[in-house]
């Protein structure tokens, strides 16, 4: 039922190829080439990964995908055939795309890259940045797909496990969404950030080999559909596996269904087993388990579960609540894996300075129309506030080589009005170093710490910011010599236009 003695791992799972350079949209490449042709590709550039608004109208997001992003990158190289195949591009010319120089460049790849990033469990918010790449503008362009496809996707599920898990109320949440994820990359993705969310275990079994999370399941209702009758599905079912014996009971009938299980279960109580408890996956979900709940306490299992399943998520598992279902454990699966009801997180990669080799920073500035798509300038880094044991306060964006004081000075970016110092709170860096010219620095903890850093995380927050809808926004604000140089920015490039 579970492969508890296996330890929780981070990564690398080894299901790739050891290479995945050409996991990158051709406009990366395109760029890469200009910068190569242009003599530029060796400029020193500082990219920031961040997001616009938080997923599933909440307040936050929980960072996940940063362990699986590492490994890609740590072993990236353009191997033979991956030249060859880029070699066969043409424009539309028909002439090749790339010069046979460029491709040797690639051949060359030598990873030069620094890259700082919040830990994976971190309750993140939008416009702060979640990870921070330094290197060559070459190879740095060529790491957006990657970073966006890997941290975008397991962050948005992560976040909606986080929110399921506060809906549950304390009460276990399984991840059963392999059969309608995305593919086989969507399946272990999601598993995999649905533990980091907090999930307490997944249906899909490589992922519990590959990560070492927790495996639970039963019988699916083809299994009672193969008997003559249920009582026959589920005897057999006991003898088969009478140490894992959660049935199925809405085939037919479910409340028939219950006391058929009860006989099963005392058959295996006479010898020496114990049922673990029911499954609903139809019907109304609350008043099942209210006369689900009382047929088996009258006949001796008050300890028996009843698992809950049927398209639920956080809403719905809310309600559930609310209307006194008495289900134990639940079983979520499409709504979790394929994050439902938001596909995409809308993360963004944005170019914040660059140099010529040896030259000074030019901190750069990306315009639109729309306020919340302009980006922040600088190398930057991000101090979260907090007061001795209560609640996170806020968050500063800053100069990642001048750390904020008690008399700095934070600007909401979008009213300038809006001022908050620092003061006595207490400040923690969020950003820590994972590569150095290519080279790991830090080791990923194992995934059951991670997810435990995602509870402490969620319980730092006021009740007011993990509200499911409406809930109050949290404070991203900007250091005064950030703010300011962001505006001096925006003007200069608005006077070009």
């Amino acid at each position: 039922m579970t492969n508890a003695n296996l330890p929780l791992r981070s990564g690398p799972t080894h299901l790739y190829r050891p290479s995945l350079a050409l996991l990158t949209d051709l406009y990366q490449l395109t760029m890469a080439y200009g910068y190569w042709k242009l003599g530029r590709h060796t400029d020193e550039a500082v990219f920031h990964l961040t997001f616009r608004r938080a997923p599933f109208g909440g307040a936050y997001a929980v960072a996940a995908g940063l362990a699986p992003i590492v490994d890609i990158i740590e072993h990236m190289r353009f191997d033979e055939d991956d030249l060859a195949y880029l070699a066969t591009l043409t424009g539309n010319d028909g002439r090749p795309l790339f010069e046979q120089g460029f491709l040797d460049h690639l051949a060359d790849w030598d990873l030069a890259i620094d890259i700082d990033a919040v830990p994976e469990g971190t309750v993140v918010f939008p416009r702060a940045p979640l990870v921070r790449v330094r290197g060559p503008l070459l190879q740095c362009q060529i790491l957006e797909t990657a970073l966006l496809n890997t941290i975008n996707f397991q962050t948005l599920v992560a976040t909606k496990a986080a929110r399921i898990h506060l809906a549950a109320r304390g009460e276990p949440v399984l991840e059963f969404g392999l059969r309608r994820a995305q593919g086989v990359d969507g399946g272990l993705a999601a598993s995999r950030a649905a533990f980091i969310g907090g999930c307490d275990a997944t249906s899909n079994v490589l992922a519990g080999r590959l990560y070492g999370i927790p495996v639970r399941g039963t019988h699916a209702h083809s299994w009672v559909m193969c008997f003559e009758d249920e009582p026959a599905a589920f005897a057999a079912y006991a003898d088969a596996m009478p140490n894992n014996c959660v049935f199925l009971v809405d085939t037919y009938d479910t409340l028939q269904g219950v006391r058929n299980a009860v006989a099963a279960g005392r058959e295996l109580r006479k010898r020496g087993r114990e049922m673990v408890g029911i499954r609903l996956d139809s019907g109304d979900l609350a008043a099942l388990s209210i006369r689900a709940r009382a047929i088996l306490d009258e006949a001796g299992f008050p300890d028996a579960a009843i698992v809950g399943s049927n398209d639920l998520d956080e809403y719905r598992i809310a309600k559930l609540k609310d209307a006194g279902a008495r289900i134990s454990v639940w079983g979520v699966g499409t709504r979790l894996a394929t994050a439902y009801d938001q596909p995409a997180l809308g993360g963004v990669y944005k170019l914040a300075a660059i140099r010529a080799p040896g030259g000074e920073w030019r901190p750069t500035v990306k315009l639109s129309e729309q306020p919340i798509k302009v980006s922040d300038p600088g190398i930057l880094g991000v101090h979260r506030y907090r007061r001795r044991g209560g609640p996170f306060c806020l968050d500063l964006v800053h100069p990642a080589d001048a750390p904020p004081g008690p008399d700095s000075v934070g600007v909401d970016p979008f009213d300038a009005k809006v001022t908050r110092r620092p003061g006595d709170l207490a400040g923690e860096n969020l950003l820590v170093p994972v590569l150095r010219r290519g080279e790991r620095v830090w080791e990923p903890p194992p995934l059951d710490q991670v997810r435990a850093r995602t509870r402490r995380q969620l319980a730092c927050l006021d009740s007011g910011r993990r509200l499911l809808d409406v809930p109050m926004p949290y404070p991203v604000l900007l250091e005064q010599s950030v703010h300011d140089t962001r505006a001096r920015l925006i003007e200069a490039a608005r006077s070009l236009r």
